[in-house]
């Protein structure tokens, strides 16, 4: 990161909230929409993909100044990566802070989301662990990475909000695994046996689709966009020296 950026424990709490107030949508809005809408899978769908598009594209508007708004610990580990190349982005320490304050924050949310809907919070049984949700995974993170750091590289940084919220909103429809595309939010959708909730024995497959997906977003960006690691402290929005000194 570069010297004008918040302190860490700032952005750490900015990664903490983010990603426990996204969570608490998704399966909030999960939970809600299986109430109101009994039956209805597609309605159920819509409605969820809804929420989440634009309590993401807030989340994102309100914390990205402080974070970057990563929320998602294969964002943080591309900004790393790409980092090392051009002595920007994240260092070793402020990834492992980022990725520890993302997971913490998604499990509360869903434990926030269960209490607010008193379900209780339980282990998940839902097996989603097929060839197809894996390929899925892989499909909708390659994605993401890509449009992240490609605005970041383009600098339409101040896009991101609503692209990343458009992006993911679609990939609930078009990708089998309904886009979880986030490794800290699949660990906590582990805390809701309701229908965003995954069982612990799908994660690990998950989370390596996620990974072998954030390879191949970063693989595209390279080759697309070869200034990208140029612009990797840029992630999400740019963080300017004016907020930074609050």
């Amino acid at each position: 990161m570069t010297s004008n950026q918040p302190p860490l424990w700032r952005r750490a709490v900015a990664e903490l909230l983010g990603t426990c107030l996204l969570v608490t949508i998704v399966v909030g809005s999960g939970i809600a929409a299986q109430q109101l809408s009994p039956g209805d899978v597609g309605l159920q769908l819509l409605q969820n993909s809804t929420a989440t598009v634009l309590g993401l594209t807030v989340l994102i508007l309100v914390l990205g100044p402080v974070s970057g708004a990563h929320f998602n610990p294969v964002v943080s580990l591309a900004d790393w990566i790409l980092g090392r190349r051009s002595g920007a982005g994240l260092t070793l320490p402020e990834l492992g802070t980022y990725v520890v304050a993302q997971i913490v924050g998604a499990v509360s949310g869903s434990v926030v989301a269960n209490a607010m809907f008193e379900v209780g919070t339980s282990i998940s049984a839902k097996e989603r662990a097929t060839t197809g949700h894996l390929l899925g995974e892989v499909v909708a993170t390659a994605g993401l990475i890509l449009l992240i750091f490609a605005l970041a590289a383009t600098e339409r940084g101040v896009l991101a909000a609503p692209a990343v919220g458009a992006y993911i909103g679609a990939a609930y429809w078009f990708t089998s695994s309904t886009s979880f595309a986030n490794p800290a939010v699949t660990v906590g959708r582990i805390f809701t046996d309701t229908v965003a909730g995954i069982a612990p024995a799908s994660v690990p497959g998950f989370v390596l689709a996620q990974l072998i997906g954030a390879a191949v977003g970063l693989g595209l960006l390279l080759i697309l966009f070869p200034s990208a690691p140029r612009t990797a402290y840029d992630v999400v929005l740019p963080r300017s020296s004016e907020t930074a000194s609050r």
